[in-house]
């Protein structure tokens, strides 16, 4: 029985019914606790936007297993998603102190550092990143945030272009390509990067905000609010609450 309604739930998560895979792995809980499906019904909950849930179901994940890096990693990505970023650098630091080798943890504690305006720690994490793995794309896109942050435009560029050729799937190093060429006005090619993007992954709400403003100062004034639309049905992330009042009075003065 527990295991068919865990194949149920999977099932559900990979047809996006979020609610439906909440309550079967609510159900499997019930008979058979496990970090594994703690951590699946956290993911869910999470997807579906509640943060209190998921940490609920993390702690208890992690009472069951102190040392699971997946665990881990969920919840570290959790403060980062809510801007609890101290928190966050604990976590994935708590990550390292495990293992080492864990790169991601290494660059998701950059982006944490980063998110909290040390940049000098944040180069310096995504550095030793590096080092242990230097083909890592996640590593180069977040070092080229970061130097863009410290207005490094060229070795930004780098970074992004390295970024796509270990891994020309990514669509998020040829969305930072997209505003960064959209900060420095050129508006060609920031486009062709943000359609690039968009075309390996539709689902990404940054990328439609980038097409809409660069839609704006082409003066394609419909297609800037068709892409702020589209911004707005798919972000729906509480720390986004800002922007997303922002883009909405932006189409309230374009209409």
């Amino acid at each position: 029985m527990t295991e068919e309604l865990m194949e149920k739930g999977h099932r559900a998560l990979e047809e996006g019914d979020t609610k439906a895979a909440a309550q079967l792995f609510q159900q499997v809980l019930k008979s058979e606790e496990s970090a594994e499906v703690w951590l699946l019904l956290a993911d869910t909950q999470i997807a579906e936007g509640s943060f209190a849930k998921a940490h609920k179901s993390l702690s208890a994940g992690l009472k069951l297993e102190a040392d699971n890096l997946d665990l881990l990693f969920s919840l570290g990505d959790l403060y980062l998603e809510e801007e609890k970023n101290d928190k966050a650098i604990a976590t994935y630091q708590q990550i390292i102190d495990l293992d080492g080798e864990e790169v991601d943890a290494w660059v998701s504690k950059a982006v944490a550092q980063m998110n909290a305006d040390d940049l000098e720690s944040a180069e310096q994490t995504c550095r030793q990143a590096l080092e242990k793995d230097p083909e890592s794309p996640f590593a180069y896109n977040a070092l080229g945030d970061i130097c863009i942050a410290k207005n490094s435009t060229e070795e930004a560029l780098h970074c992004f272009l390295r970024a796509i050729e270990l891994d020309s799937s990514d669509p998020q190093p040829y969305l930072s390509l997209a505003e960064l060429y959209y900060e420095t006005d050129d508006l060609e090619q920031a486009e062709d990067y943000c359609q690039k993007g968009l075309k390996l992954d539709a689902g990404l709400p940054l990328g439609y905000l980038t097409l809409g403003y660069i839609c704006l100062d082409l003066d394609r004034t419909q297609e800037a609010i068709d892409n702020f639309q589209q911004f707005l049905r798919l972000e729906k992330s509480p720390a986004a609450k800002n922007i997303r009042d922002e883009v909405s009075a932006v189409i309230d003065g374009l209409k």
